[in-house]
């Protein structure tokens, strides 16, 4: 590290800091302002929230690494993202703002019953901080640890504190305004690496012939261990769904926009900016593998950032992989106090006045970022496993929660009972499915049933779990009395905004060249045309 640097690194902190000041200003007015922006950020900066907060150091170093070990298919996951957020946008959005909620959580109990409520609120927030805080401090530490040097004490440490101060006092206007100004760093970042290493390979066109084919095919065959075309077609959409249309860290994003077309049009947005990490994370992992050949893949992204950039670029690079982090923590701690206080809180205490549902959510984000400082004594035993572990447990509790959502607003019928039966047998066989996993991998579970259990991939488990979760709840939904007329008055609400609110023809046309975008370069990165 040069002195340009770390000049890079700390105007990078002085503008997070800047922009996080202004931004707080109008956030604790009251819990609409805290919790949702006020209800009026425009879609630009929404668009790009949803796309930084996405992001994260995994996926720099994960991407980068699995594209030098096996290709662009790992893209896969990110050009279908394009598409589940036109259907977040066109189908799911409406439904949310129309009913005017605050957390997923509490709209299922408008369309279902507190149960559901319930069930989803506890599961996101033991989700949250096991896996999502937990899994960005380590990631975070590792890639300070790494590239800069630093302890890896310290590095979580400023990580934390630096991402906890603008949160805590800007609520989601700071951390949407962050975000926005955080995914121009990291996309410029990932711009400038990518062009020095594929230039150091010699060209695209060196790339295509020096290294195997496979490599530029998205589609694998059936019985690929990773990325099987049939999971990639029908598994990966229903993670996508759970992931990008029904999770409180990016739903909420839309909820603050001022009304359903400015969330459509963050949505396509966030869709296009959403084509970019397969060119600038995953492409520069097929340059590493050219000029790294004997680097393991997870070091890769680090040793091209320490080996390939110039003074100052440096700087820049590190400070992109910095906004990753911070970004996507910060939505984690907003998220988490949005649903400890509507969800929780503000049902035990209904009487609370807008300043303690503000406060309150102030003291929820700190208490986060106390668990997230308490976290640190584990990162030194913290192994890659364990690291897998924790990210495999959101592909087995996800499905259920997509089926519920998806079925519930496509089929009046599905009542409360049938939703919360499918909730609680997904969660016992995802459950099941893990504890296989991880019994046979550690050792410690042997037997051919648990064999062949642990040994599905992940993706084809999850449609099997989908198709279960529908059939169990269309059962008992049949078999019970039908959703009492309240639980359905939203679909009233939205069929009177069709009547109101003027479909903006842009937002179709952008919807259909995104689309045709993505089935453009699916069919470039094909059998068809590298053989």
């Amino acid at each position: 590290m040069n002195y340009l640097d770390f000049i890079f690194l700390g105007l990078y902190f002085v503008a997070v800091a800047a922009i996080g000041y202004w931004s707080s200003k109008k956030s604790l007015d009251s819990s609409d302002s805290y919790f949702l922006g006020g209800r009026s950020i425009g879609w630009m900066a929404i668009g790009a929230s949803l796309f930084s907060s996405n992001i994260s150091a995994e996926h720099f170093i994960g991407l980068a690494g699995t594209g030098a070990s096996s290709g662009l298919a790992v893209g896969q996951f990110e050009w279908l993202a394009c598409l589940i957020l036109i259907l977040l946008g066109w189908f799911f959005v409406p439904f949310y703002l129309k009913t005017g909620v605050f957390t997923m959580p509490e709209f299922l109990e408008k369309r279902y019953n507190a149960s559901c409520r319930n069930y989803l609120s506890a599961i996101s927030l033991i989700a949250y901080v096991f896996t999502k805080v937990s899994v960005a401090v380590y990631a975070g530490a590792v890639v300070l640890q790494t590239i800069l040097g630093w302890n890896i004490w310290v590095g979580a440490i400023v990580l934390i504190l630096a991402t906890g101060l603008y949160t805590i006092f800007g609520g989601l206007r700071a951390v949407i305004y962050t975000d926005f100004f955080q995914a121009g760093v990291l996309i410029l970042g990932g711009i400038v690496l990518t062009w020095i290493a594929v230039t150091k390979v010699g060209g695209f066109d060196v790339m295509t012939q020096k290294l195997q084919p496979e490599f530029f095919n998205l589609w694998k065959s059936m019985d690929h261990p990773d990325f099987p075309w049939t999971g990639i077609l029908f598994g990966a959409p229903i993670l996508g769904i759970w992931y990008w249309c029904t999770d409180q860290m990016i739903v909420q994003r839309t909820l603050a926009t001022k009304h359903v077309e400015a969330a459509r049009r963050a949505t396509i947005f966030a869709g296009f900016l959403k084509l970019l990490p397969v060119f600038i994370l995953v492409m520069p992992g097929l340059a590493g593998a050219l000029l790294y050949p004997n680097i393991k893949p997870d070091a890769m992204y680090a040793t091209m950032v320490n080996d390939l950039l110039p003074v100052g670029i440096k700087g820049l690079v590190i400070a992109a992989l910095l906004a990753a982090l911070m970004s996507s923590l910060s939505a984690v701690f907003n998220s988490s106090s949005t649903l400890v206080v509507i969800d929780f809180y503000k049902k035990w205490r209904p009487q609370a006045t807008e300043k303690e549902l503000v406060r309150s959510g102030q003291i929820a984000t700190g208490i986060l970022v106390v668990v997230g400082l308490l976290w640190i004594p584990f990162i030194g035993i913290m192994s890659n496993q364990l690291y897998i572990y924790l990210q495999s447990v959101q592909a087995y509790i996800s499905p259920p929660i997509a089926a519920v959502f998806l079925l519930g607003l496509l089929w009046k019928r599905i009542n409360g009972a049938g939703a919360f039966s499918a909730l609680i047998t997904g969660f016992v066989l995802g459950a099941f499915r893990f504890i296989c996993e991880m019994g046979i991998k550690a050792q410690w579970l042997s037997g051919e049933p648990f064999q062949t259990i642990a040994q599905i991939n992940f993706l084809h488990f999850a449609v099997i779990l989908f198709a279960v979760s529908i059939v169990v709840m269309t059962i008992v939904s049949l078999l019970t009395n039908p959703p009492d007329p309240k639980h359905l008055e939203m679909f009233q609400k939205v069929k009177e905004v069709k009547l109101e609110e003027k479909t903006q023809i842009s937002n179709v046309v952008l919807s259909i060249i995104l689309i045709v975008t993505v089935l453009v370069c699916w069919y470039i990165f094909s059998p068809l045309v590298f053989k």
